[in-house]
């Protein structure tokens, strides 16, 4: 189950997740990853344990990046960036290409909260959410107001996910 952090940040048996950012200029270093640091602050908020993001370019690497992740352990794995419909966002195919299972009331949630919000373009967003093993996998958008966003949708409903993942029973 995810706790809340405390002040001294998340116990170190609380579920660990790691941030992907799909971004071929961060990873370049012809810019400055913004979007990987909001989620990486959230996820501890929320009572995660979270590295500093991985910063790749789009396409293959998110993949490895991804299938890296889900074999270290992580309970939790968010994408930002490469979900739009530009010629190198390839974030939904290569995390499709690691998922076992898909959970599409996230990544609809994820939309319909950006609409809600007065985001037209949220509904071009083509990110995807689902299961690899044990570990949640979600796409967000690669700007800074859709990840603070993504936190909010997710988090009332990450304690669950995760521990149902991880095999956990229904709340009573």
């Amino acid at each position: 189950m995810v706790e809340p952090a405390s002040a001294s940040g998340p116990p170190t048996d609380a579920p660990r997740a790691v941030v992907v950012t799909a971004s071929d200029r961060a990873a370049a270093g012809e810019y400055t990853d913004r979007s990987g640091p909001v989620l990486v602050a959230g996820l501890r908020e929320l009572g995660l344990r979270v590295d500093d993001p991985v910063v790749v370019p789009d396409g293959a690497p998110v993949e490895q990046a991804l299938r890296d992740a889900v074999a270290s352990g992580a309970a939790l794995v968010v994408t930002t960036g490469g979900t739009g419909l530009g010629p190198r966002d390839r974030t939904p195919e290569a995390t499709l290409a690691v998922l076992d299972r898909l959970v599409p009331g996230i990544a609809e949630a994820l939309r319909a909260d950006a609409v809600r919000r007065g985001v037209a373009a949220g509904v071009l967003s083509r990110g995807v959410a689902g299961v690899a093993g044990r570990t949640l996998v979600v796409n967000v958008a690669g700007s800074v107001g859709a990840a603070r966003d993504a936190l909010e949708v997710l988090g009332p409903v990450l304690p669950h996910a995760v521990a149902q993942v991880a095999g956990g029973d229904h709340p009573g």
